[in-house]
């Protein structure tokens, strides 16, 4: 039996310029890392006792033959892409949930393939194992994804990615100040929005209209840059709301779909109450928003949107990693 641990992330900046149609073309970047909230994959050898082949167990409990008939479209397609002909048990537990923002379903993707491997004595490098991620869910799955979930989830850290028109990913760890990581750990929350969304919808729709959205995409990259600057230099992280704040507007102009009135509402509460700026999460439509407000002000933000759930989080080192083989 295999059990890994992936993590999920966090996004800072950058968010858009890491889907191929962009970088291919102009390159792209994004800052952010992996936090203390993660999902656990446990995979085994399923004994042959049984009237089925696999069993796959998330929110539904699926006991198949064929590769092809199973519904859960990750499993399916690693099973597919590794050609899993032996019988395999499946089972996926998650911090948070899916579907919010977080890169939930690349981390599985992640944690999934890591465990195959393990359970088939494989060694894969952090770079093989996001390649391979990128590979499933953007061509096998064909899904309006970007690339940097799948990074996150391999090397862990509090990173700059940036991605080359030559499609090549460099994956630089931002060795910042102690004391601005322990103030983004302690002044950076993750409000549920309550909205379940689908990313694919919403990054779709951003696409038909990826012409336009160039010169967005071209100012979030320039503003990614600078908040790589402003994070290496000696300064406190005064900023951070405001640069938060720039990138989300600029993210509600590539689609309609990016926001609603109930996320605006929250967003404008949060502000009311001492949050100097922050973004959704994500593609948009739904799941958490990122807010940076300063300590002093926390327990007054939290009693004014005490009817939603405010998760506190830290940025952590470690990627995907094997915790039990047996």
């Amino acid at each position: 039996m295999i059990i890994s641990k992936t993590p999920f992330r966090v996004s800072l900046l950058g968010g858009g310029t890491d889907f191929p149609s962009y970088y291919k073309k102009y390159s792209g970047c994004v800052i952010g890392g992996t936090i203390d909230k993660f999902c656990y994959v446990t995979v085994r050898r399923m004994p042959n006792v049984f009237n089925f082949k696999h069993r796959i167990v998330w929110s539904k409990n699926e006991t198949v033959n064929q590769n092809n008939e199973i519904i859960h479209p990750t499993v399916r397609s690693v099973f597919n892409y590794l050609k899993i002909k032996n019988g395999l048990e499946v089972h996926y537990q998650g911090d948070l949930q899916k579907n919010s923002g977080l890169g939930t379903s690349s981390s599985f993707c992640v944690g999934l393939l890591k465990s195959i491997y393990t359970l088939n004595k494989i060694t894969k490098s952090k770079k093989k194992l996001a390649l391979e991620a990128i590979k499933i869910e953007q061509n096998i799955m064909k899904e309006n994804s970007g690339s940097q979930d799948q990074i996150w989830a391999s090397y862990g850290g509090f990173n700059f990615i940036k991605f080359n028109s030559k499609n090549i990913f460099e994956v630089k760890n931002l060795k910042i100040k102690r004391e601005k990581i322990h103030d983004l750990n302690s002044n950076l929350i993750l409000i549920y929005t309550g909205l379940h969304r689908f990313s694919n919808t919403v990054e779709k729709d951003k696409l038909k209209n990826f012409e336009k959205n160039i010169k967005y995409l071209d100012k979030i990259k320039n503003l990614t840059l600078n908040l790589k600057k402003e994070l290496l230099n000696n300064k406190k992280n005064e900023n951070i709301g405001a640069f938060l704040n720039e990138y989300w507007e600029l993210k509600k102009e590539l689609s309609l779909k990016v926001t609603n009135s109930k996320i605006n509402e929250i967003y404008e509460e949060a502000l009311k109450s001492g949050a100097t700026g922050g973004k959704l999460i994500g593609s948009g439509g739904g799941g958490y928003l990122l807010v940076y407000c300063k300590k002093k002000f926390l327990s007054k933000l939290k009693k004014r949107l005490r009817k939603l759930s405010i998760i506190n989080f830290n940025f952590t080192n470690k990627g995907s990693e094997i915790i039990f083989n047996s």
